[in-house]
Order: C-alpha cells, then structure tokens, then sequence
C-alpha cells in the first residue's frame, strides 16, 4: 500500500491505535485524532518508535467545527491518501431497564454515524480532485445483526455501512477506495462497557490486520470472524423465532 499521508479517528485506544501502529512506517506521515491527548501521545511514540512522522489532535468529533478547522490544516499540509474512521462509542440499556436512555440514544447517533459523515466529507472533495484516496469505515457485525440490548448502536453501524457501501458506488469512477469493515467482538478498552457473553472475541491487532488485509484487496465488506459474520448476513431471511433464539447467547447491559 502506498499510503504516504494517513488520517485515523479514534486512534487513542482499541482498532483505531492497532491500525495507527499497523501502519506506522518511515516514509509515512499520521495524524492520529482522539478525545485523550495522553493516550494519542502515547500510540504516536510507538508509531514514532517504528518511524512514521506522527501528530496528534485531541478533539470531539462530534464538534464539527473544531473538527473542520483540524482537517483543514491537515490538508493544508499534504493532501490525505487514507482515511480511516475508527472512532466510535458503545451504549445500550443498562441492567435495570429495556432499552438505553433517550440521551445515550441521541449520543450514539451523533458519534457513531453523523460525526463520521461529517469526517468524510471534510476530505472526500480534495480525494475527488486528486482521483486518488482510500477510506475506511469501521462498523460492526451489529450493522448486520440488531442487537435488542442497543438499538441506537445497531442502527449507527447499520446507518454507517449503508453510508459506506454507497459511498463506495458514488465516488469509485473517481478513482477514490471506500471499504466498510464490520468487526465482530474485540478485546478493547470500549469493549469493556458490555457486560455479557462475547464469542469468537479476537485482539484489536488481529482486526487491524484483516482490516488492512480486506483494504488491500478492495473488499467492499470486511466482515470478520469469518462464520459470525456469514450467519449475521443470513440472520434476516432466518424466521424471527429462529434469529432470537441465537441472540439469546449475545444478550448483554452496559456498565459504567
């Protein structure tokens, strides 16, 4: 991969720093964005350790404007070659209640799938003129499979794989690589917050692996651990009984 200039949001923990680090090499320059300037200094030493150029950003992606102003100097500088959007947060209903609260609702919405729209179109227009740029969007098997105990969640990685696999259609004749990954369960700090069962789990350094391996080869999806994710694309032509009777083994609260 000839990526010289990179952009990876989320990158202070979990996929997002296994990707920075993954990626990280001489010749290569990464700005890495996050809400812990403390955690982003310290992926951005072992990124330096292995020779990239690195930088960091501390910023609130869902604040558009501190957002626009960080991805304006960023192309200021050199134009960005890849785009990766990690950056994403988990919430659902807690032990006592059915469903997650109005506010964590609206939360997950605007993190997850409109702050992240908002990321893309800050540089897809200079991809565009270049005809040249890749971007990564990291969903989730949940896109494919809703998961009862985060509705909100399962409908931004839903919303977000939609965005990403017409995106990919809308902008490929100008010359610009759009692939969705859809992890299934991963040994993050952000993982943490889901107290239940959590098959087939895999280290956020095996993600970044088959993510960049399915960006390599183009994939449109990249769907991982292999069978979770074929059963989560079969589960809806499966009778309702049927598809609630497997999710009984992923039923799962939010701690704090």
């Amino acid at each position: 991969m000839d990526y010289k200039t990179i952009v990876i949001t989320g990158a202070s923990s979990g996929i997002g720093a296994a990707l920075a680090r993954a990626l990280a090499a001489p010749g290569r320059t990464l700005t890495l964005l996050g809400r812990s300037a403390e955690r982003l200094g310290a992926v951005a030493a072992a990124c330096r350790a292995r020779g990239a150029a690195c930088r960091i950003e501390s910023v609130d992606q869902t604040d558009a404007d501190a957002l626009s102003r960080v991805l304006d100097e960023i192309g200021r500088e050199a134009p960005v070659d890849l785009l990766i959007a990690s950056a994403g947060i988990l919430d659902g209903r807690s032990a006592d209640d059915p469903v997650e609260s109005r506010m964590a609702a609206r939360r997950v919405l605007e993190t997850n799938l409109l702050a992240t729209v908002d990321l893309v179109h800050g540089l897809l227009p200079t991809m565009r003129r270049n005809r040249h740029g890749s971007i990564v969007l990291v969903a989730s098997l949940a896109s494919l499979v809703p998961l009862p105990d985060a509705p909100a969640y399962s409908a931004s990685k839903a919303g977000l794989l939609s965005y990403g696999l017409a995106l990919r259609d809308a902008v490929a004749a100008d010359g610009v690589r759009v692939v969705v990954a859809c992890p299934g369960f991963v040994a993050t700090a952000m993982a943490g917050r889901h107290l239940g069962p959590r098959p087939g789990e895999i280290s956020a350094e095996e993600a970044a692996q088959r993510i960049l391996t399915g960006l390599q080869r183009n994939r449109a999806m990249i769907g991982f651990p292999l069978v979770p994710f074929w059963l989560s694309r079969l589960s809806l032509l499966v009778p309702e009984k049927i598809r609630r009777r497997g999710l009984k083994n992923t039923r799962f609260h939010v701690g704090e």
